[in-house]
C-alpha cells in the first residue's frame, strides 16, 4: 500500500493515497488509456502550475491550487505552508519535499516550486536557503546513481519537440503518475523565473550559489542567457568548489541546448594547471558529456590523478555528485570509473550479487 507522511499535528500521520481522486486516471493509464485524453485537464500537472505562474510572482494563493488532485499533494501544500511561515518545521517541510523526489512521487512538488522559487530568493526568510536546496528536486528524474558519459547531466524531455502526451522515457512514478509530467511541469516554473534566480549566483552564501546553479541547470535557456551568466559566474568566482558547480552546470544546461563553443571552453578549464583540482574535474566530466569523441590520454591522466578519495569525499557537496554516488561509491569515482574505466567492476554489482 502506497502511504503519506505527515509532519507535525496529531494522528498516526499514514493514510492510503489510493483514495486520492488521480489515483483513477494512473490507474486508467497504467491499464491502456490514453494519456492524451487527461492532457491539459485538471490532473496535468503541468497546466496546473502553468495557470499558477502568471500570478507566482505576487504570490500565489496557495488555497486556490488542486493540491488534492496530486498523489501527496496535501502533504506538500502543509510543507509550502509551513516554509512561508518560517516557523521552526522548516526543516521537516524541506525533508517532506525532498522525500517525495527521493521516493520517486514527485507530481505534487513540482506543484510547489512556483511557492518555494519566491521564498529562495527573499534574503530575509529564515528558511530560503532550503527552500532553494529541494525546488530543483522534482525537474530531475531517473538520474540517481547515473555516472555514464551517455546520461549524466542529460534532459530526457524537451517540452519544445516533445507531443502533449509524451513523458518520454521517464515512465512511471511509483504512483503511476506519468513522470516525464512532473520534469516538464517543475522545469517551466523554473525557467519562468529563471531571472529572478539568477542574482543568487553572486549570493555571499557559497552553497546557495551552488544550489541556484544546480535549479537553473534545468531551465530551458534557448537564447543562452543562464548559461552566459554561469560562465561569467565561473570567471569571477572564487571558492573552487562553486566553480566546479558552475562548470557542471554549464555542460548539464549545454547538454540540453547544444552550443559548440562551450566543449572548446571546458576542454580549455580541465587543461589550466593552474586551476583548482575540484574546478578541472567538473570541467572534464562535463566535457565527456558533451561528445562522443574518445577521452583523451591528457584528460585520462588529469583525472586519474586529481580524483584520490579525499578529494571525491569533499565533492560528495555538490548535488551532481551526490546524485551520482551508489553502493558506497563517492559520485566522482562513480563518474571516474563509468565514463573512462568501464572494465572495471561496479561495486553496486557486487553488493547484490553479495546478497543472494
Amino acid at each position: 500500500m502506497i502511504t503519506s507522511r505527515r509532519f507535525g499535528g496529531g494522528g498516526d500521520g499514514v493514510t492510503d493515497w489510493r483514495t486520492d481522486p488521480t489515483f483513477a486516471m494512473c490507474r486508467d493509464v497504467v491499464d491502456g488509456a490514453a494519456l492524451a485524453s487527461y492532457s491539459g485537464g485538471p490532473f496535468d500537472v503541468r497546466a496546473v502550475v502553468a495557470g499558477i505562474l502568471p500570478a507566482s510572482r505576487r504570490g500565489p494563493d496557495l488555497d486556490a491550487v488542486p493540491w488534492g488532485n496530486f498523489p501527496h499533494g496535501n502533504e506538500a501544500r502543509d510543507a509550502v505552508r509551513s516554509l512561508r511561515d518560517g516557523g521552526e518545521t522548516g526543516a521537516d517541510a524541506t525533508r517532506v519535499l525532498g522525500g517525495l523526489c527521493a521516493d520517486d512521487s514527485r507530481a505534487a512538488a513540482a506543484l510547489a516550486v512556483p511557492f518555494l522559487v519566491p521564498l529562495a530568493i527573499d534574503p530575509h526568510h529564515p528558511h530560503r536557503a532550503a527552500a532553494l536546496a529541494v525546488l530543483s528536486g522534482p525537474a530531475r528524474a531517473r538520474h540517481h546513481g547515473v555516472a555514464s558519459r551517455e546520461e549524466f547531466l542529460l534532459h530526457r524531455n524537451d517540452p519544445r519537440r516533445d507531443a502533449a502526451d509524451s513523458h518520454d522515457d521517464y515512465g512511471y512514478e511509483v504512483t503511476g503518475y506519468p513522470a516525464g509530467w512532473s520534469v516538464a511541469a517543475a522545469r517551466a516554473a523554473i525557467t519562468t523565473h529563471s531571472s529572478a534566480l539568477l542574482p543568487l549566483l553572486a549570493d555571499s552564501d557559497p552553497t546557495v550559489r551552488v544550489d541556484a546553479a544546480y535549479a537553473l541547470a534545468t531551465a530551458a535557456d534557448p537564447d543562452r542567457v543562464i548559461r552566459t551568466a554561469l560562465t561569467t559566474g565561473s570567471a569571477a568566482e572564487g571558492d573552487a568548489m562553486v566553480r566546479a558547480a558552475l562548470l557542471l552546470a554549464t555542460a548539464e544546461i549545454t547538454r540540453a541546448h547544444p552550443h559548440p563553443p562551450a566543449l572548446a571552453w571546458l576542454r580549455e578549464r580541465w587543461n589550466d594547471r593552474a586551476e583548482a583540482a575540484e574546478a578541472r574535474l567538473a570541467a572534464a566530466v562535463g566535457w565527456l558529456c558533451l561528445t562522443d569523441r574518445s577521452a583523451p590520454e591528457d584528460l585520462r591522466r588529469t583525472v586519474d590523478t586529481l580524483a584520490d578519495d579525499e578529494r571525491a569525499r569533499a565533492m560528495q557537496t555538490l548535488p551532481w555528485m551526490n546524485a551520482a554516488s551508489g553502493a558506497g561509491e563517492p559520485g566522482l569515482l562513480r563518474c571516474r570509473r563509468c565514463m573512462l574505466h568501464p572494465e572495471q567492476p561496479d561495486p553496486e554489482t557486487a553488493l547484490w550479487d553479495s546478497l543472494f
